[in-house]
């Protein structure tokens, strides 16, 4: 090249916190774009608010002496069970919306690098998940708390345990959710990947139905049992340890993940 020529060199290549952002805001953006994500989290934070004040108030009016629940923390680890199923429509859908448009190819030609779909979205339905479980465990407790005050059943959140069980109550909804990420990526079919997240968390509860000791064993790998054993003001003495069970529970969408991210680099679009 002479002194005078003014052709233009290759562009300079974007830096990766540019890319990782302009990922990020993509995903953000494509999971507001559609109205189900609101009514999955109108689902999500009504349904187990109310759950949680109507199965404390039928424990309160049980007659005296017998209305206690079995742990001060089981109303609202039970309201949980509906703000699961609406996090893992939202994390299968995540992925199986844009293969069911053929948009998933648009997305990967503009992205080539799968993992980093993946990582995106699951980074995205995460963040919101974990807000949303967090303001539905220290609301359902709040609610559950004051109606189970009235027969004074309740437990105060100053009370050594209650803030751990509680947190962990809305880490439930995002381990879900990133199950549903990544069964969502490996299924592509939103009906398929729904019934995946829910036969993954119930059918291996089935284990621990097995003869002993073999029953009690397994059973403290599921994550029914690991999600019980943390939010239990009262762990169980058969179990895992809280902290043991914890790593358990995030096990579980972790491998999800991680499945998803083999999968997805090794088939077509």
């Amino acid at each position: 090249m002479t002194a005078t020529d003014t052709r233009p060199g290759p562009p300079a290549p974007v830096p990766l916190p540019v890319r990782a952002r302009d990922v990020l805001a993509s995903e953000w953006t494509k999971l507001f774009s559609v109205r189900s994500t609101y009514w999955i989290l109108l689902v999500a934070v009504v349904t187990p608010l109310g759950t949680s004040a109507l199965v404390a108030a039928a424990f309160s009016h049980q007659p005296a002496g017998g209305g206690a629940p079995p742990d001060p923390l089981l109303p609202g680890f039970i309201s949980l069970e509906y703000a699961v199923l609406a996090v893992a429509v939202l994390g299968v859908l995540a992925f199986t919306t844009e293969y069911s448009t053929g948009l998933i190819r648009t997305t990967f030609a503009a992205v080539p690098r799968r993992r980093a779909v993946l990582a995106a979205k699951a980074a995205v339905v995460g963040a919101l998940t974990l807000v949303t479980g967090e303001v539905v465990a220290f609301g359902s407790f709040g609610l559950a708390q004051a109606v189970l005050s009235g027969p004074h059943l309740g437990v105060s959140l100053s009370r050594p345990g209650v803030p751990g069980a509680v947190l962990a109550d809305g880490l439930i909804l995002f381990v879900v959710a990133m199950m549903g990420v990544g069964l969502g990526a490996i299924v592509r079919h939103t009906a398929g990947g729904i019934a995946a997240v829910v036969g993954v968390m119930i059918l291996p509860s089935i284990l621990a139905l097995l003869r002993p000791p073999w029953g009690g064993w397994l059973g403290r790998f599921t994550l029914l049992e690991a999600a019980r054993q943390v939010t239990a003001l009262h762990p169980a003495t058969n179990l895992f340890a809280p902290a043991i069970s914890l790593v358990v529970l995030l096990a579980w969408p972790a491998a999800a993940l991680l499945a998803a991210a083999v999968v997805i680099t090794r088939r077509d679009a």
